[in-house]
């Protein structure tokens, strides 16, 4: 799982260690991630499945795509789709893919690098593994988090931002024992590289065998802590977690997680994404790609893409035929 990593975690910024009286978040619930598959049939788990829409506001879904390791001819991606209300944040951890959307975003990703699409409006775009990948199998591992959008935001213009894994804010904990690599909002007044719309912060977090981390945290946000590898434990009662499951915490100051001593030796590091938000508070009605606040909404966004308002499919060059 190499993402982004340094030679010399001593080297870089640290957060502070919280005040002696600052509250840290009590467990609301550690919840399993079940597996499935998605696009032309990718597995997938669920991260968030079995989670009030109340406890994860302001996002919405989010998967873990992966771990798995390909056989060549075995790489698939999702075909072609609409989305329309909410940002995707496409986080590539091991192997690459490429993206592509009708409003001219798109590129190749790889190791420790993040695609944020603002959908607003609408868009259709598309999500693969190059040629060569399908061709010579490997390991593909990543991340896909739906944000949601407040109303007066969901008929934005659409926008892409293109992340590359050497712009995203690196930090240690106190101690040296966790690096945590910070994609989008702040954390203990540390940016990363994210715009967004609606106000929260993604980081994943690799914690060394034994070590606890104690991140200060935004009263105004929400908490949730999801284990892509190993296992360890969330707050100050040390609740066991691990690989596929997600804690929701309480109101506080502080997000408390901690590494087992012994690790799995595929796994030698605790592996977490946290995250959280300022709550949208808004009614949400979400059905396939789109997320909307109203049925009448969801109506209006299916007739839309039905009459091609959504984009269309750029055309792609024939081999041999010049392109005008």
């Amino acid at each position: 799982m190499p993402a982004v990593t340094v030679s010399n975690i001593l080297t870089l910024p640290r957060v502070s260690t919280p005040e002696p009286s600052a509250q840290s978040r009590p467990v609301r619930s550690v919840t399993t991630a079940p597996q499935g598959f998605e696009g032309e049939g990718f597995p997938v788990r669920r991260a968030f499945a079995g989670v009030s829409m109340a406890d994860l506001d302001p996002f919405i879904h989010m998967d873990q795509m992966g771990e798995v390791e390909y056989a060549p001819g075995e790489p698939k991606g999702t075909p072609w789709h609409p989305h329309r209300g909410f940002e995707t944040v496409t986080y590539i951890i091991d192997g690459i893919f490429e993206h592509q959307d009708s409003a001219g975003g798109g590129g190749s990703m790889t190791d420790g690098d993040t695609q944020w699409m603002t959908a607003g409006s609408g868009l259709l775009h598309i999500e693969k593994p190059p040629e060569s990948l399908v061709v010579s199998g490997g390991l593909f591992h990543g991340l896909q988090l739906w944000v949601n959008l407040p109303s007066t935001m969901k008929m934005t213009d659409p926008r892409y931002q293109d992340i590359r894994g050497k712009e995203v804010s690196l930090l240690s904990s106190p101690d040296g024992g966790a690096l945590l690599r910070v994609i989008a909002g702040e954390v203990d007044g540390h940016d990363g590289p994210g715009i967004t719309h609606t106000p929260i912060s993604v980081i994943h977090a690799t914690v060394a065998p034994g070590a606890r981390v104690q991140l200060p945290w935004r009263k105004d946000f929400n908490a949730l802590v999801y284990v892509l590898a190993g296992r360890g434990s969330v707050g100050a009662e040390r609740r066991p977690i691990e690989m596929g499951q997600l804690a929701v915490f309480g109101p506080g100051d502080v997000i408390e997680v901690a590494a087992d001593d012994n690790q799995e030796s595929r796994s030698p590091s605790l592996e977490l994404v946290i995250l959280g938000g300022r709550p949208i508070r808004e009614p949400v009605a979400a059905y396939g790609p789109f997320v909307m606040n109203t049925r009448e909404e969801l109506i209006t966004a299916f007739e839309d893409f039905q009459a091609g308002r959504l984009g269309t499919v750029p055309a792609e060059p024939h081999p041999g035929h010049d392109v005008l």
